[in-house]
């Protein structure tokens, strides 16, 4: 999935139309986002010239004569066009992406400078999104709102900035919205003396949209014909070589693990200094761990539904016609693995999420799941800088 956001400052002119088709084109975009385009009226001719093809559907959010005005555009090869909801700042695309058959939404958005206005925007998305059965949500656009006092340079405070930070953060945190990493440049508005700049334009998503398009990253591109850089959504996965050694906190619940790793450590004979012969043991402890994980645990859920399983047959014999001593003892010794096998189930996730159990809530894993995702995430190395040029590819590093 990849979407194309900018505020474009207007759309008179044959640099922006080029421009756009560049970017389009090179992106190779599903679905474009354009505020202030300060046009009453568009057409289908105008569009297919903004993409570069005619096989798109559009929506143009006229605004107030022209001030505020939006034009969402998608490929129709992409996305099955099923409803929208317009209204003042905002446009709601409701679509079914044809590849994965799965219903999502897709909402364009300018908000107004002023901090009613912004309330008002932000109570009318999240009307909108509560009101809706689709889990699948991209909203992007210029929200004229940052998230923290280090989003914003050279602006000066005008007492109104803690409650537009607040009430943007809770806009996003009522809403289950998660605002996506950014790679490239740290702001996305720059005041044309270069004396102001700040992040206002971004892209948020739910965390369904996230099971979709896992690797979903925000990147900012060079400013060139508005004051404003063009953010791209898409999802690029790179091979960095090789993870470190890990260990999994489950493993120490299983009998006899200690006794396993002192045995295979002891079994390697490795030559040379003391460096080189942990560095190889760890390389080859690797490797038995890996294997003794899918052996002696294997999938915890699976164990867990064929645990499951056993239980309510034995319970059906049950009540058929009672256990003999021996089911007994075996449903009790089921009753057991299972708690195990919960308690297994619940560190792993806590700790690949990295969170604190008993602050963070009940059994539930879906919380650490989310957390989980997020993180990775966060942390994935997008890229590196070189001089003076940024750098994505792991060869060229």
């Amino acid at each position: 999935m990849i979407i194309v956001n900018l505020n474009i400052r207007g759309l008179g002119g044959g640099t922006k139309a080029r421009y756009m088709r560049h970017v389009i084109g090179r992106e190779e975009a599903d679905f474009v986002c354009i505020q202030e385009t300060k046009s009453k009226e568009l057409s289908d001719a105008r569009c297919f010239v903004f993409w570069g093809d005619n096989k798109v559907g559009w929506i143009h959010n006229k605004g107030d004569e022209g001030s505020g005005s939006l034009l969402s555009m998608w490929h129709k090869d992409v996305f099955e066009y099923e409803s929208h909801v317009m209204g003042i700042g905002y446009i709601a695309v409701y679509s079914q992406h044809i590849k994965t058959s799965y219903r999502c939404v897709v909402v364009n958005v300018y908000s107004f400078c002023s901090l009613r206005g912004k309330k008002t925007l932000w109570e009318d998305l999240s009307k909108v999104r509560q009101s809706s059965h689709v889990l699948a949500w991209c909203i992007c656009g210029d929200f004229n709102a940052v998230r923290s006092s280090n989003e914003r340079k050279g602006i000066t405070d005008r007492g109104e900035q803690k409650s537009e930070v607040n009430g943007f953060n809770s806009f996003i945190d009522s809403n289950f919205l998660l605002d996506l990493p950014l790679v490239g440049k740290k702001f996305t508005w720059f005041k044309p003396d270069g004396t102001a700049k700040s992040r206002i334009d971004r892209v948020l998503v739910t965390e369904d949209w996230l099971l979709l398009w896992p690797k979903s990253k925000q990147y900012v591109l060079r400013r060139k014909v508005s004051d404003h850089c063009a953010l791209v959504v898409k999802s690029v996965e790179k091979d960095w070589g090789p993870k470190p050694f890990r260990t999994i906190d489950a493993w120490l619940l299983e009998r006899g693990f200690s006794r396993m790793v002192k045995d295979k450590w002891q079994s390697y004979s490795i030559q040379g200094n003391g460096l080189i012969i942990c560095k190889e043991k760890l390389k080859l402890l690797k490797l038995d761990l890996k294997s003794w994980n899918k052996d002696v645990l294997g999938n915890l859920e699976t164990s867990k539904r064929r645990i499951l399983q056993e239980m309510e047959a034995l319970d059906s014999h049950d009540c058929s016609g009672g256990l003999t001593e021996s089911e007994r003892l075996r449903r009790l010794e089921l009753v057991s693995c299972l708690k195990e096998n919960e308690k297994k189930i619940e560190s792993l996730s806590c700790q690949k999420a990295r969170a604190n159990w008993f602050k963070s809530g009940d059994s539930c894993t879906r919380f650490f799941h989310s957390s989980l995702r997020w993180r990775r995430l966060r942390n994935e190395v997008k890229g590196v800088q070189v001089g003076e040029q940024w750098c994505e590819e792991p060869c060229t590093v």
